[in-house]
């Protein structure tokens, strides 16, 4: 299997080193140096671990762990100079799966990747559901029932926002945040424009009630937990 994994570190030499090193163990790698481009690679396909630096320019490794953790249980280990105990404790709680201090061997991190993703799992295509919807995260391919909706990608991603939150009613300003990232400076009428847009596509499969208006607060998947 080829895996991926998202590297999120400042430090230019240690970042390439990284990027070497697992590339000559068979992985696709991606990179970034700061912690919002980061989030927002992070947050715009599926990894199979992410290496993230505490110490990022604009934005903490520990928020930028917190936001993906409220998203996804990708596999995140944590990379600091700091030893100290409630440094270590910090990134844990901010969602960690571990915690690495600088300097470290190679051999090290590619031990704990490969326990995490024993641990966890890992690797497998992610499939999430809503009602009778499948959403394929690795292939990006949504099924309602026998019939397989073509989504755009911020089609896609919006879907998948709100499924991986059932439940939850997102405001305008969250989805935003998440699907059109941390730089987009438009109207927040766009998240309107494009939930239209996916009830006109969901109603091919009869589901255009499938995402509800809070009116007032925004939208919400709600679970179907009917056990009849």
């Amino acid at each position: 299997m080829n895996y991926k994994v998202l590297i999120v570190e400042d430090e230019a030499n240690l970042a390439r080193f990284l990027e070497l090193e697992f590339q000559h163990e068979g992985w696709s790698v991606g990179r970034a140096e700061e912690g919002r481009s980061g989030l927002k690679k992070a947050m715009g396909q599926r990894w199979d671990v992410i290496i993230l630096d505490v110490m990022l320019p604009d934005l903490s490794g520990l928020e930028v762990c917190r936001r993906i953790r409220g998203e996804s249980q990708v596999p995140i280990i944590m990379l600091t100079a700091r030893d100290a105990v409630p440094d270590r404790v910090s990134g844990l709680d901010a969602g960690a799966d571990d915690y690495l201090t600088k300097p470290f061997a190679i051999e090290e991190l590619f031990a704990r990747v490969r326990a995490l993703l024993r641990r966890k799992g890992w690797g497998e295509e992610e499939v999430l559901e809503a009602g009778p919807c499948r959403v394929f995260v690795e292939q990006r391919r949504v099924f309602c029932g026998e019939k397989e909706l073509k989504l755009t990608t911020r089609e896609f991603d919006l879907l998948t926002f709100l499924v991986r939150n059932q439940d939850r009613v997102l405001n305008r300003d969250r989805i935003l945040d998440r699907v059109w990232g941390l730089e987009y400076n438009g109207d927040s009428n766009i998240v309107d424009v494009y939930i239209r847009y996916l009830r006109h596509k969901l109603s091919e499969a009869e589901l255009e009630d499938l995402i509800e208006t809070v009116r007032g607060v925004g939208y919400v998947i709600r679970r179907n937990d009917d056990a009849d």
